[in-house]
């Protein structure tokens, strides 16, 4: 069960890297604009989640925090929530790097952004979203100067 853990997160890895580290190559928005990238961590959920899918039913229709504080000491039901995880960390992180790239946000913001994403989506997903706001203005107030200058030239 170790390996399948472990390997729910290395299977996003690349995605990741190419969103952070590449993100103005032309193959990583190729890349990253399918769905489908989220395939492979959720193969492992199947792998995992299918075995115990009884214990995970009754976990997501009557949940409880005993419930599900009793689960997780399952090294199978833990996995299956850890791949979940990250398919959706994965799924936003995805549509955040293609939002900012539609929206011009600067590649060394974006960076540092989806990192935090990887951690803490919770937290970051907002801030990207006050931040692709700030961009917006920025570069609405930057293109908008030079068409005042060329209407009183």
């Amino acid at each position: 069960m170790s390996t399948l853990f472990d390997l729910s997160f290395f299977v996003t890895v690349p995605f990741w890297a190419l969103m952070i580290f590449a993100p103005t190559w032309r193959w990583t928005r190729t890349i990253i604009a399918s769905p489908w990238i989220v395939a492979a961590p959720l193969v492992v959920w199947a792998i995992v989640a299918i075995p115990v899918l009884g214990a995970l039913w009754s976990l997501v229709t009557s949940p409880s925090l005993d419930a599900i504080t009793a689960a997780v000491t399952d090294p199978a039901v833990l996995t299956a929530l850890w791949a979940q995880i990250l398919a959706w960390d994965l799924f936003l992180g995805r549509w955040v790097y293609l939002d900012s790239r539609d929206r011009d946000v600067h590649p060394l913001l974006m960076g540092p952004l989806l990192v935090g994403t990887i951690l803490l989506s919770p937290i970051v997903f907002p801030i990207y979203l006050l931040a692709r706001e700030v961009a917006g203005r920025s570069r609405t107030g930057s293109s908008a100067a030079p068409e005042a200058d060329s209407i009183s030239a």
